[in-house]
């Protein structure tokens, strides 16, 4: 399987490893197909997110696809977020082949998942 260079570039070298304690907001979600498991944590000040983390279990493109999402979630405010779709995920990530779409779908329930608890505090 063929993975574009971004993938590879993510996946070498991924960005925001790692927890943010205490997070804002925080959601463990995984895909039990494949067995991905990606938790994902983020740090909000007025509606805005300031900094986002990630741990990912999964293969080279789950891993990718959590690097690219912090990337685009930081800075933006919570309904941007919101609206973070598996598509901008893949655009992000230089495109997924069909095999591994479901990395991208994985990023954007992590992140709907996390900004739904952060709105029921």
């Amino acid at each position: 399987m063929q993975y574009s260079e971004t993938i590879q570039e993510h996946f070498a070298h991924p960005r925001n490893v790692g927890t943010l304690e205490p997070a804002d907001a925080e959601a463990l979600v995984s895909n039990p197909a494949c067995g991905d498991v990606m938790h994902l944590y983020l740090r909000i000040e007025n509606d805005r997110i300031t900094e986002a983390k990630f741990k990912t279990m999964g293969c080279p493109a789950a891993i990718a696809a959590g690097s690219v999402t912090t990337e685009l979630l930081i800075g933006r405010g919570i309904e941007e977020a919101l609206a973070l779709s598996r598509v901008e995920v893949k655009r992000g990530a230089g495109g997924l082949s069909p095999q591994k779409v479901h990395t991208s779908v994985l990023a954007e329930d992590a992140v709907r998942a996390a900004l739904k608890k952060y709105r029921q505090r």
